[in-house]
């Protein structure tokens, strides 16, 4: 990337790829604030580079992964009073895009800055995307560039495979510090909060760690 814009900004066609530019991102501006205007509660939306894309109905593989991570992310969060875990329909405004991932937490010091009417979020420090046919690829592409750049953690679940990719932002992006069907995840958004890959994709695996996080406190 960095050698692309050095030839574009040594290239005597510089001012023409600026003015496309500007017109570009005047368009998607326009275009963001009438999505705002007409996004209803009824249905998952995003704004991706400039288009926006609904979501269909997801698999019950998915829904049950989501489940399982938010109720261990959430009690775990809310026992130790640690901030916000919310889930699906929370739209994540980034510098160019807006999404709603599958989970999302936010600290305190963000957190604290919500209210009731809160509808738009800033980027979270911590995110779970399930993996679907339909998002896979913008999961692991335009989602991971954004997220490399504003979220100190990302999990990349595959509930068909019952595989966890842990990312975790270093100086240089992210690390891949665990690609997993078993073992403990060690989270370091979350301060103390370590769960079984296996209590992402089995309720009786769930239940065990739900017991041991009840019991801690």
């Amino acid at each position: 990337m960095n050698d692309l814009l050095e030839a574009i900004l040594h290239s005597p066609l510089l001012p023409e790829y600026s003015e496309r530019i500007q017109a570009k991102l005047r368009e998607e501006a326009e275009r963001r604030q009438k999505f705002y205007e007409e996004i209803t509660e009824e249905h998952k939306w995003e704004f991706i580079e400039g288009q926006v894309i609904m979501h269909s109905p997801a698999k019950n593989r998915h829904l049950w992964a989501v489940k399982l991570i938010t109720k261990l992310m959430d009690t775990f969060v809310s026992l130790n009073r640690l901030g916000v875990v919310h889930t699906e329909k929370c739209m994540c405004r980034f510098q160019r895009n807006d999404y709603e991932p599958d989970v999302v937490f936010f600290g305190n010091d963000k957190a604290s800055k919500f209210d009731s009417t809160t509808m738009l979020f800033p980027p979270p420090d911590l995110v779970v995307e399930v993996l679907s046919d339909s998002t896979a690829e913008r999961d692991r592409g335009v989602k991971f560039e954004d997220y490399e750049r504003h979220v100190a953690e990302y999990w990349i679940v595959d509930a068909e495979a019952e595989v966890v990719e842990q990312y975790v932002k270093r100086d240089d992006g992210y690390m891949l510090k665990m690609k997993a069907v078993n073992g403990e995840l060690v989270c370091e958004a979350i301060p103390g909060f370590n769960l079984p890959v296996k209590a992402m994709f089995t309720e009786a695996e769930n239940l065990v760690a739900l017991k041991v996080i009840t019991s801690a406190t």
